[in-house]
């Protein structure tokens, strides 16, 4: 009897204590940035600290249902779970509230709820359960337009609500692709159109098709093994797509505020008056996010004590840039320490996924890092003003319900899986 009982708790603990982690630290981070006035009431549920008090209350809950149910569940309703996500994210063109331009909310009363947080942890499921099913293979064109289309179906849907943060996780699915063996060329494919489209935005297009034509001539007549005349041509004219492509998207698609981030991010501006103004109204947040950062040195100031953070001189501080508020209270130390964790817990999904029996867990799990890992990787190098900003929040860390609730079950539906190889006699 004893035996059965402990069967119910045979979880990983070192995942749930990293989870831990980072909820409280942030927080006590998120405290720091919303608070008014000398005293605290830590209690104050008017406050975001308060709200988010009661986001975390409520995670409890979730993952009490979460680790309540079979592990199997998940498997056999992957297909429902994203088929009703989906439906969630279209009824936001009914139904959607608009919040900073993005209609990805359903507002009940002073509550929102942000369904594209959720669509992420449906999408891993249904990828996952998409690649184990036993007539498919990752390696055939067929089952590559198959899941393909999964991923791609959610990163239109929150593209078309002004969401591009979100959209851009999505990308990260790749990786758990490869993983499971998908060839190594859409690797080299992604990176050749990534880097022609920024070099077409930062200098003449023209001439970046005619550097890429130079090269594929060059690997043509120099390579032993000589790829087809056809192919080299090919790949000169999908650059010249891509190249005016991107400076038509840029110019005539991307609003002026989104023009006005990329172009700070790639200095395409060369007025330098202008781009002063553009440096004071569009980087902002970035600029007093770095002041913030820079101020806290070692040690930090201390908690409750940075005095930008309790200026406010930081906008959406508790929320996109909650990392600064670590930077100047916590110094490089606090910074170094979250960073850990973060790579600590992402490392330690990796290392669980790798050790599953079924492929269905294992590529969840390859999800569930990569999900977690782009999330924290764009956050950071946007408060550090290494990426454009592009609105994307510090999970489990950053204040909001739906954030801290979709990543909580992206996560637990993980450990859940993982517990049927612990419990395994």
């Amino acid at each position: 009897m004893v035996r059965e009982t402990n069967r119910h708790f045979r979880f990983d603990w070192i995942t749930i204590l990293l989870f831990f982690l980072l909820v409280f630290f942030g927080w006590i981070n998120i405290l720091s940035a919303s608070h008014v006035g000398i005293d605290v009431d830590y209690l104050d549920f008017s406050q975001p600290y308060g709200k988010q008090l009661i986001f975390i209350g409520l995670t409890f809950v979730i993952i009490l249902v979460l680790l309540a149910l079979d592990a199997k569940f998940y498997e056999r309703f992957a297909s429902i779970i994203y088929i009703t996500s989906m439906l969630s994210l279209v009824g936001l063109f009914l139904f959607g509230k608009s919040v900073n331009g993005a209609t990805s909310w359903y507002g009940i009363g002073s509550f929102t709820i942000q369904p594209s947080e959720f669509a992420k942890a449906a999408t891993a499921l249904a990828v996952a359960k998409y690649i184990s099913d036993l007539n498919t293979d990752i390696k055939r064109l067929k089952d590559q337009l198959g899941t393909f289309l999964i991923i791609v179906i959610p990163a239109i849907l929150v593209l078309l609500q002004n969401d591009t943060g979100s959209t851009i996780v999505y990308g990260t699915f790749f990786f758990v692709l490869f993983r499971e063996g998908l060839p190594k060329t859409y690797l080299y494919i992604a990176l050749f159109l990534i880097i022609v489209a920024v070099l077409a935005l930062k200098f003449w297009a023209p001439l970046v098709i005619l550097v890429v034509a130079v090269l594929c001539g060059i690997s043509y007549f120099i390579n032993k093994k000589k790829a087809p005349l056809v192919q080299m041509l090919l790949i000169t004219l999908v650059g010249a797509i891509v190249a005016f492509g991107v400076k038509y998207f840029y110019t005539d698609i991307l609003k002026s505020h989104q023009q006005d981030r990329i172009s700070l991010w790639l200095r395409l501006e060369k007025d330098p008056k202008k781009l002063e103004e553009m440096k004071r109204t569009f980087a902002y947040n970035l600029n007093e996010s770095e002041k913030a950062i820079s101020s806290g040195g070692f040690f930090g100031k201390g908690f409750l004590e940075g005095t930008r953070t309790t200026g406010k001189f930081v906008p959406e501080q508790h929320t996109d840039y909650i990392f600064s508020t670590v930077g100047e209270e916590w110094g490089f130390l606090g910074t170094s320490f979250v960073v850990v964790v973060f790579v600590l817990l992402i490392l330690r999904i990796l290392h669980l996924a790798e050790l599953q029996k079924s492929q269905f867990s294992r590529v969840y799990g390859y999800g569930v890092a990569s999900i977690i890992f782009i999330h924290f990787m764009i956050n950071i190098g946007m408060v550090m003003g290494l990426i454009p900003t592009i609105g994307i929040p510090l999970p489990m860390f950053s204040y909001g319900g739906s954030g801290l609730w979709a990543f909580t079950i992206l996560l637990f539906i993980f450990i859940k899986l993982d517990s049927n190889r612990i419990n395994e006699w």
